[in-house]
């Protein structure tokens, strides 16, 4: 017990000291120290605080370096860069872009009345308006064959009247293109820049490595002054918000917004723009990378603290579940109290679930707990079943254990309970699989197999946990559950419903977060119901915490 205790507090100080130094690490992102002295050679001033009359323009080019030419597409004269504004302009594209190529923006901050390529003083960036992504495969009609009703078709006929050339691209050929699985270029509709309103002066010696980059700096004098600090937001170029582009996409809209930022705020969005470069270049997908994205753009700053705090909680709940579960079904060698068939259904939703976020290309967010979480579930049907196997020549041998007398008596109020169960369950599953083959559209019959059960598991999936609760109930007892991992795990679900609306998944799978709520309620209120004495064993000679000391008696 000692060991322990003492490998619990461990993980929870180590907790605590990753906790303050995160925020340690936040501090010094939004914080930057200034210049003690403005008039010290050692200082550099913003180019802003003269207040110069600045103009924004906008190009497209094929290369960032603007080489083979460039087309002017937008223009601010009167730029003020406190003014917040959102401009929507139609890009034509080039045939080489649509022919799946790219196509760059470059963004120029300079002085009005100068042209930005012979301007000394001008900063600028590139954006990339394009990028490539696998087109989603079309869903169709398992019955009729048809991958379009004949009012989608019609609604798309109009649209290609109404919007002319773009319009009619999109609808004209995106069923052949999205038959496809390689990368296909699909348009970025916004393009968001920023610009550091703040007049911060640096100081050279304690100069951001992360600002650096962002920085152009110029002499007059022994002053050192900077230019403007432009910045292009790619956290909030979304994947809901591309556009397949093809041969005959002759222009597409591009909205185009600007606000100011301070300091602090460009220098915490240049961090998590690295990181979530880091995550791709570490093998994340572009979708997976996108709900990253939108933990930071969707979400309120001070509601984005709280998420961090929140899902640190987490992580260190799930640990101490996962320790607590482990432990308990490591040394489980009885099956008293406890429902099989609860296991086993618990395990086989659990694989459905997986296969489900895995056909959704689900964030690897969500995908990789699911499969992890699914091997220990068939670790634990292993384990209530008494199940072993044996190899003889290359092929396994199932050997299932016997059970005894305590465990029997179990076993008949869990049968019990999954003969009142099935007689529900079964037809409401049968029959909403069988609505949703004739009335919705799937990618393939594997696609339609996989949603009916899942739907099955998310909409009904709870009533598989009412015969363990049957079972407590017929036993007047809740000694034989595993508490502690039962209670980190409530912790968990209420943490869950946090991030059921943050991160993007199925709206099934978000609604099972609150499912889990109302069971996790009613374990706790038989938890009430039949208290438990920890340091007396109960009637099938098995403590609540540890082992016995003594010898069981009987009431």
């Amino acid at each position: 017990m000692f060991l322990k205790t003492s490998f619990t507090s461990l993980i929870v100080g180590v907790f605590v000291v990753y906790v303050l130094h995160t925020c340690w690490v936040m501090y010094g992102i939004v914080y930057t120290k200034p210049c003690d002295s403005p008039n010290s050679d050692k200082c550099i001033t913003p180019f802003l605080a003269e207040d110069p009359k600045l103009q924004l323009s906008i190009y497209t080019a094929l290369r960032p370096n603007a080489e083979g030419g460039h087309t002017l597409i937008h223009k601010e004269e009167n730029f003020d860069i406190n003014t917040k504004f959102e401009r929507i302009v139609n890009v034509s594209l080039p045939k080489k872009t649509r022919n799946n190529g790219t196509l760059y923006a470059l963004i120029f901050v300079h002085q009005a009345g100068i042209s930005p390529w012979q301007d000394p003083r001008q900063v600028h960036l590139v954006a990339q308006l394009t990028t490539y992504m696998v087109p989603k495969p079309p869903e169709i009609s398992l019955i009729a064959g048809e991958d379009q009703t004949q009012g989608q078709k019609e609604g798309a006929q109009k649209n290609r009247r109404v919007n002319g050339k773009h319009g009619a691209g999109g609808a004209a050929t995106s069923g052949a293109t999205s038959m496809s699985d390689h990368p296909v270029s699909h348009w970025r509709t916004r393009l968001t820049v920023n610009i550091v309103s703040d007049h911060f002066t640096f100081d050279r010696e304690y100069l951001p490595s992360d600002v650096h980059r962002y920085l152009r700096v110029f002499q007059t004098g022994k002053k050192m002054v900077y230019l403007p600090l432009l910045f292009v937001d790619e956290l909030s170029n979304r994947v809901k918000d591309l556009a397949e582009i093809n041969s005959t996409s002759m222009e597409l809209p591009l909205t185009i917004s600007y606000d100011s930022i301070s300091l602090g705020r460009l220098r915490f969005w240049i961090h998590m723009q690295d990181a979530v470069f880091s995550l791709q270049q570490f093998g994340f997908t572009e979708k997976d990378a996108d709900e990253i994205k939108g933990i930071f753009v969707d979400t309120n700053l001070y509601f984005l603290a709280l998420t961090f705090f929140v899902a640190a909680f987490h992580l260190l709940f799930d640990f101490l579940a996962f320790k607590n579960d482990i432990s308990f079904w490591k040394h489980k060698k009885s099956m008293v109290g406890m429902s099989s068939k609860a296991v086993l259904w618990r395990c086989f939703s659990t694989i459905v679930i997986f296969l489900y976020l895995f056909d959704e290309q689900t964030s690897l967010l969500v995908l990789i707990p699911a499969g992890i979480g699914s091997i220990i579930e068939v670790w634990k049907v292993k384990k209530a079943f008494k199940i072993q196997v044996f190899w003889k020549g290359g092929k396994p041998t199932f050997l299932f254990g016997k059970l005894d007398e305590s465990e029997r008596r179990t076993e008949e109020y869990d049968t019990l309970a999954m003969k009142y169960l099935s007689y529900l369950l079964y037809p409401l599953c049968i029959g909403g699989a069988v609505y949703a083959l004739i009335f919705l559209r799937y990618k393939s019959w594997y696609s339609w197999l996989i949603n009916s059960l899942v739907n099955g598991v998310y909409a009904f999936g709870f009533l598989f946990m009412l015969p363990q609760l049957f079972v407590n109930y017929k036993l007047k007892s809740v000694a034989h559950l595993p508490w502690k991992a039962f209670m980190y795990k409530a912790f968990n679900t209420f943490i869950d419903d946090v991030f059921a609306f943050i991160i993007t998944m199925p709206t099934s799978h978000r609604l099972a977060c609150f499912r889990d709520d109302v069971v996790f309620l009613i374990y706790l209120y038989q938890r009430w119901l039949y208290p438990v004495d920890k340091t007396r064993v109960n009637e099938y000679g098995v403590s609540y915490d540890e082992k016995p000391k003594g010898k069981s008696h009987k009431d």
